[in-house]
């Protein structure tokens, strides 16, 4: 029977280009989106892969959905935590909402995915949690202090949960990617990815999301299951840990 892995954010971005790649892999795959109900459908249509809708930034609605997930997909083996959001601005300017929201949607949603489905990996005796986190968790950046904040704390809990299943054949990493040629940086000037951002990257172009997609593949495997507590910095030389 095949995996069964579940992609929070998995149906646009980076996230999509993880959901097909397992799937191309033999995974059976389920993804989580929380509002772009048009673009799920037609990721949905696409793929043929399951899609659910929930906010991640709730305990009680992720208990809900991933119940939903294991009753129409089964037991989830894989679980990427790729669900993010921004929402950027000097630390000056900066409000309780645009810090609770980045915060709990970023790095609560890893407590409140993981938690679901940790259990039944324990029991199970295999387990993979991938968490996508950013180079701006490793390095920092301005304007983006609760993002940056965030993005640090899911390279702790990937080190602390890792300890905590390794006996257990559970292994927990997180990849870190630079600047992707997703919607979001496409959206960007090209003279300011020209002048401000290519020049920051030594290998001189954004990665594609499939390249953050085949770090997982390997991260998922059954090669790697020596790995665990490790950062996977995917971004063409622009930092480096």
């Amino acid at each position: 029977m095949a995996r069964v892995a579940l992609v929070t954010g998995g149906t646009r971005g980076i996230g999509e280009a993880i959901s097909r790649a397992l799937k191309s892999a033999g995974y059976t795959v389920a993804a989580s989106y929380a509002g772009n109900d048009a673009a799920a459908q037609k990721f949905k249509a696409d793929t043929g892969i399951a899609v659910f809708k929930w906010d991640v930034s709730s305990f009680d609605a992720c208990a809900e959905g991933v119940k939903k997930v294991v009753a129409e997909v089964g037991p989830v083996d894989v679980l990427v935590n790729n669900a993010g959001i921004t929402k950027d601005t000097m630390f000056h300017k900066m409000t309780a909402d645009q810090w609770s929201a980045v915060i709990g949607t970023n790095l609560g949603s890893l407590f409140n995915m993981t938690r679901q489905v940790i259990e039944g990996m324990r029991e199970r005796k295999f387990g993979r949690v991938i968490n996508i986190s950013s180079i701006n968790g490793q390095k920092g950046q301005m304007g983006q202090v609760n993002y940056s904040a965030a993005k640090a704390g899911e390279i702790g809990f990937t080190k602390a949960l890792a300890q905590e299943g390794a006996r257990s054949g559970i292994t927990v990493n997180a990849i870190c990617p630079g600047y992707i040629a997703t919607e979001m940086v496409k959206a960007v000037p090209k003279e300011v990815l020209d002048k401000n951002i290519l020049p920051l990257i030594p290998v001189g172009r954004l990665g594609e999301p499939e390249e953050i997609a085949r770090c997982v593949l390997f991260l998922a495997s059954d090669e790697a299951s020596f790995i665990t507590g490790s950062t996977l910095t995917a971004n063409g030389g622009q930092y480096l840990a």
